[in-house]
């Protein structure tokens, strides 16, 4: 099966919750939870985005997940803009968290994104109250219950209407065992309900506040996603295209810096 490369780049600064799990910032180690090698502009990323599509031309998404949040600032929709009006026939794929999501469905499709990824890592507030230490909207700093049931909401809320709108949704969820070990299904069934086609389930990885937890068993995350695909297809890392974009070809991730 041939596969195509997705372009990530990082333009998103900050962000409007926090998990306990994540520290935003950077890292020569490469891309993970949060973490980027470098920050760009929207017009960086284009040229970024240029000089990759001349070395390796099989580049047909480009994905915007960080290292903040790409709804809490409007980096993320300009550079989808700047990509959109160049190459239109490029696939643009979002991640968030969802708190913005609602409001932003319009100009997401406007500047031509067709995939969205939500971070939903729990939909009961209890749960969630133990992952997501706060939440900033409209200005206000939001804490424990209230962060908790005012982000559940605006989630599957923000799904409800990215799918009305012909946006493919997929949920990221962490499994952090103790915490929502239990409760992975339960997010399937529900964002299944909202409007999301599909859901990854990844290992925590016991880092800043959550250093004294443990990551789960290859068992525990076995048998969450097999709990989980009762309500959702359930993917580890490539990501079939038959889901996300319509087409029967798998999605290969590559990082801005492996392109150059």
């Amino acid at each position: 099966m041939k596969q195509y490369d997705t372009i990530h780049l990082p333009v998103s600064p900050s962000c409007n919750i926090q998990c306990r799990f994540c520290k935003r910032g950077f890292s020569k180690r490469g891309p993970v939870s949060g973490v980027s090698t470098a920050l760009l502009s929207p017009t960086g990323a284009l040229t970024f985005l240029d000089k990759a599509l001349l070395k390796n031309p099989a580049i047909t998404a480009v994905d915007i997940a960080g290292p903040g949040d790409t709804l809490a600032s409007l980096h993320a929709i300009e550079t989808f803009r700047l990509v959109h009006e160049k190459y239109p026939d490029l696939i643009n794929c979002l991640s968030t968290n969802g708190l913005m999501l609602r409001e932003k469905i319009e100009i997401l499709a406007e500047v031509g994104v067709r995939t969205v990824t939500v971070a939903v890592n729990a939909v009961a507030v209890p749960v969630l109250a133990q992952i997501c230490a706060y939440i900033i909207h409209d200005n206000q700093y939001l804490t424990g219950e209230m962060a908790a049931r005012w982000l559940i909401l605006a989630q599957l809320a923000g799904i409800r209407k990215a799918t009305e709108a012909g946006i493919t949704v997929k949920v990221n969820t962490v499994l952090v065992p103790g915490v929502n070990g239990g409760h992975i299904s339960e997010v399937a069934k529900i964002t299944a309900q909202a409007g999301a086609k599909c859901i990854n389930v990844m290992p925590l990885i016991p880092e800043y506040g959550f250093s004294e937890y443990r990551a789960p068993t290859s068992k525990e995350l076995t048998n969450a996603r097999n709990l989980a695909q009762r309500y959702l297809p359930v993917f580890e890392y490539a990501v079939p295209m038959s889901v996300a974009g319509g087409h029967n070809k798998t999605l290969k991730s590559r990082t801005v810096t492996d392109a150059l």
